[in-house]
């Protein structure tokens, strides 16, 4: 067997080349193990893969979290590219939205296995990932719009990344309030549809500039192919978000003055959620359509891969909640086949990761690239 590392472009480059879009393999298999969770039919062997699958998740996030923080801390050059970049900072949105896989996991796996004491721990991680992702949808937009370099046929749909992930962190928010105090947990939900708040209505916005942009520009290269199906992230995010939040108002604000809005929350979010879904419905379609014709060219595998995974699973678990909340037949079928896709093409991305990350040629900045050229020149 080769020797790790033979392809490095530099010594130490999976540090100096360590790029934030490793923090979508985190959102992928994160994601994977709550689908993996959350199967109806789901017996005890699926619950052991499901929490197989988040340990194996966290310890990733745990080595890329350090090799993010040793770049940062020993290649401080390399920040302000990384920053300026027009594609590779809206991958710092992963970031948060990786976190926030682990903080449902907590929940689901961590409290059978180590008792009411984790809910303490996802309580204060999910409050820093807030922070994160605040950080990420303030910081990122204004580099746009101040510093960076971009154009409307180069617009793709990672610029929803930054965006997604306060959305992301209110749907983590309806996981985590039911198990809280109420006092706590009436401050997650009303911070978390907040958050939904803020997400949702800018992804409208990039997502109608994202139809603008295939009318006029037509498909963007196959290197960019999984950006397809990002659309469906927010639709699908925010269906699961106003499930999730809804579903845990009325015991967060009972007795209150607002429990009849809590009520109402319940009954608005299942219907909110059906709408959504069914604009997610739409750009999954298209997303299957757009990636058909991109494998007619050759399609290099590169890290924008997991942005396969991650919609696909949200989608998944809102089709799944669906299916609880409605009993409608319907959602059962799909949600099993939409499943069964996430699993096989789970496998097919992370086989080519580990391959990739054994030999270190994934380990190259694009960031850091653009920028030696443009020294160079």
């Amino acid at each position: 067997m080769p020797r790790p590392f033979t392809r490095l472009a530099e010594p130490l480059a999976f540090v100096r080349q360590f790029t934030p879009s490793w923090f979508a393999v985190t959102m992928g298999t994160g994601a994977l193990a709550l689908v993996v969770a959350a199967l109806p039919w789901g017996g005890e062997l699926e619950a052991r893969l499901a929490e197989a699958l988040w340990l194996f998740n966290a310890a990733l996030f745990v080595g890329f979290a350090l090799l993010f923080v040793a770049r940062v801390l020993l290649f401080r050059d390399t920040v302000r590219p990384m920053l300026l970049h027009p594609v590779q900072s809206m991958f710092l949105g992963a970031i948060p939205m990786g976190l926030a896989t682990l903080i449902n996991g907590l929940v689901l796996f961590g409290v059978p296995r180590w008792g009411d004491g984790v809910l303490a721990v996802a309580h204060g991680l999910w409050w820093l990932d807030v922070m994160l992702a605040l950080g990420v949808a303030l910081l990122v937009p204004y580099l746009m719009f101040t510093r960076q370099d971009h154009a409307l046929e180069k617009l793709t749909a990672v610029w929803l990344l930054p965006i997604v992930a306060p959305e992301v962190a209110a749907s983590s928010a309806g996981v985590l309030a039911p198990h809280l105090a109420p006092e706590l947990a009436r401050q997650m939900l009303v911070v978390g549809y907040l958050l939904w708040g803020v997400s949702l209505s800018l992804a409208f916005s990039l997502i109608t500039l994202v139809l603008l942009r295939l009318a006029l520009h037509k498909l963007p290269g196959s290197e960019f192919a999984a950006t397809s199906w990002l659309p469906v992230g927010p639709l699908a995010t925010g269906c699961l978000g106003l499930l999730s939040l809804g579903k845990a108002m009325p015991a967060a604000f009972a007795g209150t003055a607002l429990a009849g809005v809590a009520e109402l929350a319940r009954d608005v979010g299942l219907l909110g959620g059906l709408l959504l879904w069914g604009a997610a419905a739409w750009w999954l379609v298209m997303a299957l359509f757009c990636t058909r014709r991109h494998l007619r060219q050759e399609m290099r595998f590169n890290l924008g891969w997991w942005g396969f995974t991650f919609p696909l699973a949200v989608f998944t678990l809102a089709t799944f909640e669906l299916q609880r909340r409605t009993g409608m037949g319907f959602f059962g079928p799909a949600g099993a086949a939409l499943a069964l896709g996430l699993a096989l093409i789970w496998l097919q991305v992370m086989a080519r990761t580990l391959g990739g990350l054994w030999h270190g040629e994934l380990f190259q900045a694009p960031c850091l690239a653009a920028a030696e050229g443009l020294s160079r020149n």
